[in-house]
């Protein structure tokens, strides 16, 4: 499935919410975020409408799926109302993830073997939308094997353990994390998946995920905001885009 050279960047904008809603009022916006990532260069705005509503609301998502020039990849639970809300607005995408109110962030991936009997009245009606369905899950073989088997069209590969054996300066994990990402990532296309990456990367550790030839997005958030506390979304968005295309060997994208 994958295609040349081409790794494509989803910014993820809850996090714009998080700062908004930490006060209260409408600043600052998500939507601006989304349309200052486009002008910067991201490939897709990636937001995930929790149940609980900690970040991004609905007119949020009634307002990035009303247009603002890039693909929405919405992230949601697997619910009733996240389907009939994504049914309502109909995202390029739907990334299904697990959920859980008392965590402060997605701890993993969704446990595909577990659900298989649950997802497909999620998935199933997404499809027949016409929006593309992909699943965020650990880079397990077993995983990845029942994503295939149920008609995702995506999976997300979650980064998140690999990127905190980085923070941890554990190297034997590092590397050990990012064989099983390359080796989930080589499985996933070769049963027709298309491959995308994303959780906990930043500057210091997209290089190597990004090498993966069969990787063909990244989805990344809540360094991109917060590094752009400090240098501005447009400037953080300019590096990692071009950390990506150093990892793909400089080739024009």
């Amino acid at each position: 499935m994958a295609e040349g050279n081409k790794l494509r960047l989803g910014v993820n904008i809850d996090h714009v919410a998080t700062i908004r809603n930490a006060r209260g009022g409408g600043l600052p916006d998500p939507v601006r975020a989304a349309e200052l990532a486009a002008r910067a260069g991201a490939d897709g705005i990636t937001a995930h409408l929790r149940e609980d509503r900690r970040h991004i609301g609905d007119d949020d998502i009634a307002r990035l799926a009303g247009g603002i020039g890039l693909p929405l990849n919405l992230e949601m639970a697997t619910t009733e109302e996240m389907l009939q809300i994504a049914l309502r607005h109909k995202p390029n995408a739907c990334c299904i993830v697990p959920e859980k109110r008392q965590e402060v962030t997605t701890e993993g991936g969704l446990d595909v073997v577990a659900y298989d009997n649950k997802l497909p009245s999620i998935i199933d009606p997404l499809k027949k939308a016409g929006i593309r369905v992909s699943l965020f899950i650990d880079a397990d073989a077993a995983q990845i094997r029942a994503s295939s088997k149920l008609g995702a069209d995506i999976v997300e590969l979650h980064t998140g353990t690999y990127c905190h054996a980085h923070h941890d300066g554990d190297s034997v994990a590092f590397d050990a994390e990012l064989e099983k990402l390359a080796t989930g990532a080589a499985l996933a296309d070769e049963l027709g998946l298309e491959v995308h990456a994303g959780h906990g990367l930043c500057f210091e550790t997209v290089k190597p995920i990004a090498a993966i030839p069969q990787v063909t997005e990244l989805n990344i958030g809540h360094f991109l905001i917060g590094e752009a506390i400090f240098v501005g979304l447009d400037t953080a968005i300019a590096k990692m885009s071009r950390l990506m295309d150093e990892a793909r060997g400089g080739a024009d994208l």
